[in-house]
């Protein structure tokens, strides 16, 4: 059984930083691309960021010169520093990472979720 355990989210004024973490553990696995999305209330869940297996990274535009994503293979976890935060980055962020358990095939994983709410 893998999971995916996120951590680290919580309220921050504007103009703060968060840095989130997601661990992915359970059987034995490999890992591809690990990203990090989020969903407000009322809308849809959209992808924040995402770092490629290689280390490629791509962010949303809102969110750009913000926001750092990055992973620690050894420990099979991602990161997402938060900085300049807005009210409009209040949401729900999810960690999703594409693992394989079965040799040659690879399925999605979600983790529980951690909330952000940035105000004041």
């Amino acid at each position: 059984q893998v999971q995916l355990v996120e951590s680290g989210g919580g309220l921050v004024q504007p103009g703060g930083s968060l840095t989130l973490s997601c661990a992915a553990s359970g059987s034995s696995f490999s890992i591809n691309a690990m990203g990090w999305y989020r969903q407000a209330p009322g809308k849809q869940r959209e992808l924040v960021a995402i770092v490629s297996s290689g280390g490629s990274t791509k962010y949303l535009d809102s969110v750009k010169d913000r926001f750092t994503i990055s992973r620690y293979n050894a420990k099979n976890t991602v990161y997402l520093q938060m900085d300049s935060l807005k009210p409009e980055d209040t949401a729900r962020y999810y960690c999703k990472a594409a693992l394989s358990v079965v040799a040659g095939t690879w399925d999605d994983y979600w983790g529980q979720g951690t909330q952000v709410t940035v105000s004041s």
